[in-house]
């Protein structure tokens, strides 16, 4: 028994859990269909507000058909009792009756209620020579209100009142609300007592009319206003997704106009914005695509006299020392770093035509991310010497490996530390190296000026600069970080910037395990240990953006 109630209860549990999980489902179906549809929160306010207002228009009429009926009912009964009481003046007058003289008086005014019975008959002597007075046979006495009679007992000869009580029925006749309505005239008190049966039924078949009148009204408004709000949002619906067509790159999407309504021009503004658009951004691929050739074509024209010119200056620098004239010699070593100079600044441009023409490719290798950091921290360890900076590796002790592009891989690291060494201020260089299942990352920390507010955005622009005054002293183009994020983003990785001014500022690289693979976090964070305690400096560009 104690197994079955427990089987049950867990049953009804069940059904009860499932049941909620459907209405909470229905529940947030409908909230997000009503917040993302203009036409379900028009219909939606109007069944409320209509609802209201039938609401209260019902009660209103209702209030004034009971008034109007009850009103009716009490003048109709008031010139019952008129006659009734001329009825009774007439057959006992004065005199004190008999019981006999009372019940013949009270069959007379009953049968004028007609077989349908429309009222009872209530008469008392108030000589109270008979001690209740006599009704109709099927009315109990009790159904006359106790403080009409003691209204009437005081009043004088004429006196009117009327009231409504509750009629109680000899027999099995269920009780049901009455108006009594009563009067006197010489010693006698005549009540007349009319059941408000048909009255009720009336108001209870003029309430239900309401009802639906109403909920059909209501309805209705519903519908008119879907099908209103239908022309407006339908229009409103074409011009979205035309838009979203529009930003996905379909540039000759077009709205059909009809008519001239407010709803025609803006389809017509729309088709106007969108051949704009369109000719605008067809003007300004052309002259993308000129400036990449220009770019390209400039830098390859370079080549030919530039390894004319190396040849020379070549010749030159290694003669320096036989020059008569000192600042002859100083003059070709001068112009030796400044072609070398000039050679990386072609040689940045072809890269970054090739990433502008969207023609730079990825040749992959799985490799180890420790070997390619010490391999690049070990060229520019002569220039942090020099700088007074020290490198710091922090590097894990098993193998970070990942499909990478040796060559871009290390230009991207190559480019940071030199950007550290050269901000750092002679201050420690640290470079970590961290890896989880689905990514490999290296961070370049300095501890230099860092970055300002602001900075963070344009650290990877092209030609950029932190301070426009200082001299680039290691040779820098101003196209490495572009490059770097341009590689980073070839890879399906990150290149992040973090920074305070004069705190310094990190690099971060993150790459996926395997190329081309979405990146979904990074092994190490953004922020170095201990540098939280200003609000930092994010410059977040990922592949993509």
């Amino acid at each position: 028994m104690n197994v079955d109630m427990r089987r049950a209860k867990r049953f009804v549990r069940r059904g009860l859990g499932a049941v909620r999980r459907v209405v909470q489902g229905a529940a947030g179906a409908g909230y997000l269909r009503w917040r993302r549809s203009i036409q379900v929160r028009v219909v939606t306010s109007t069944l409320f507000i209509s609802a209201i207002v039938v609401a209260i228009l019902g009660a209103f009429l209702m209030q004034q058909v009971s008034s109007a009926l009850m009103d009716g009912k009490v003048k109709a009964a008031r010139l019952q009792l008129d006659d009734g009481l001329a009825q009774v003046q007439r057959d006992l007058g004065n005199s004190t009756g008999d019981g006999s003289r009372l019940n013949s008086t009270i069959d007379r005014l009953k049968a004028r209620s007609g077989p349908s019975g429309l009222y009872e008959v209530y008469i008392r002597d108030t000589t109270e020579q008979y001690f209740d007075g006599y009704t109709t046979n099927e009315l109990r006495q009790e159904s006359v209100p106790k403080r009409l009679r003691e209204e009437l007992k005081n009043a004088p000869a004429g006196s009117r009142a009327y009231t409504y009580g509750r009629l109680s029925y000899i027999g099995d006749r269920a009780d049901e609300r009455g108006l009594i309505v009563g009067g006197k005239t010489g010693q006698f008190e005549l009540y007349y007592l009319f059941p408000l049966t048909q009255e009720q039924q009336t108001l209870t078949n003029v309430s239900r009319s309401l009802a639906g009148v109403g909920i059909v009204l209501v309805l209705l408004l519903a519908a008119i206003a879907s099908l209103v709000t239908r022309q407006v949002v339908i229009p409103v619906r074409l011009a979205a997704q035309g838009a979203q067509r529009l930003a996905a790159g379909r540039l000759e999407e077009r709205m059909r106009v009809r008519g001239e309504d407010d709803l025609a021009r803006l389809a017509r503004s729309f088709n106007d914005m969108a051949a704009n658009l369109q000719e605008k951004i067809g003007e300004l691929e052309d002259l993308s695509q000129v400036q990449r050739q220009f770019v390209s074509d400039v830098s390859h024209e370079l080549r030919t006299p530039l390894t004319t010119i190396r040849i020379a200056a070549d010749m030159l620098y290694e003669n320096r020392d036989g020059f008569a004239d000192p600042s002859v010699g100083r003059s070709a070593e001068l112009l030796q770093s400044q072609l070398e100079r000039f050679e990386s600044l072609l040689a940045d441009l072809l890269e970054i035509s090739r990433h502008d023409a969207g023609a730079a490719t990825l040749d992959a290798e799985s490799l180890d991310m420790r070997d390619l950091v010490l391999r690049v921290v070990g060229d520019i360890q002569g220039l942090a010497e020099r700088k007074g900076s020290k490198v710091i590796l922090q590097l894990p002790g098993e193998p970070c490996l990942a499909e990478v592009d040796r060559r871009r891989v290390e230009r991207i690291l190559r480019n940071l530390l030199v950007n550290a060494v050269e901000h750092g201020d002679g201050e420690d260089i640290v470079v970590s190296v961290g890896a989880d299942r689905d990514a490999v990352a290296v961070s370049v920390r300095d501890h230099g000026v860092g970055l300002k507010p602001g900075e963070g955005q344009m650290v990877f622009d092209r030609f950029w600069r932190a301070d426009p005054a200082r001299a680039r002293t290691t040779g820098g183009t101003g196209l490495g970080l572009s490059i770097s994020r341009e590689d980073a983003q070839l890879h399906g990785g990150w290149l992040q910037a973090w920074g305070e001014p004069g705190a310094g500022s990190q690099f971060r690289l993150s790459l996926p395990r395997v190329a081309g693979a979405e990146l979904r976090g990074s092994p190490l964070p953004l922020v170095p240990p201990g540098a939280g305690d200003a609000r930092p400096l994010f410059a977040e560009l990922e592949a993509g953006e």
